[in-house]
């Protein structure tokens, strides 16, 4: 199994960040890793993305697999056939006391493919989620000041 596991505290509240989480449409404005989204972010839905993994937009489509709203969502690919490969992401946001929020990304990816597409993809993997981590928080804190 692989994984990536990044966590900001951002100086906005949990539901200025849940805001510019969800707001799918808006993604193109600050995301540098996913800037196309397409979900009605309901367990069962579909989640169909443009994701940056190289110079050219890749599409990717998985499913909402939990929704607790303000809180977390996760999505996971169908996995492949002869457990070839799978993978899972998710999204938490916790409150903290004094009014911020820490987000926490998660990816991980399992299976014999996974060898193949972290040799293609690892580097673009890696970029992508610390920098769609990193705009999350400019993002959230640049809305909240504007407040």
């Amino acid at each position: 199994m692989f994984t990536l596991d990044h966590q900001r505290d951002i100086d906005a509240p949990l539901e200025t960040v849940w805001q510019v989480l969800t707001d799918f449409p808006r993604y193109g404005e600050w995301n540098p890793f996913v800037p196309e989204v397409r979900c009605d972010l309901r367990v069962g839905g579909a989640i169909e993305m443009q994701v940056m993994l190289t110079a050219k937009p890749q599409f990717q489509r998985e499913w909402i697999s939990e929704l607790t709203p303000q809180q977390t969502f996760g999505y996971k690919m169908k996995p492949m056939p002869l457990g070839a490969m799978r993978s899972h992401r998710w999204h938490r946001l916790t409150p903290l006391a004094d009014g911020r929020t820490r987000y926490t990304s998660h990816f991980e990816i399992h299976g014999w493919m996974q060898f193949l597409v972290l040799g293609l993809f690892r580097n673009g993997l890696e970029r992508g989620f610390l920098g769609m981590t990193d705009a999350l928080k400019a993002r959230a804190e640049a809305l909240h000041r504007a407040a």
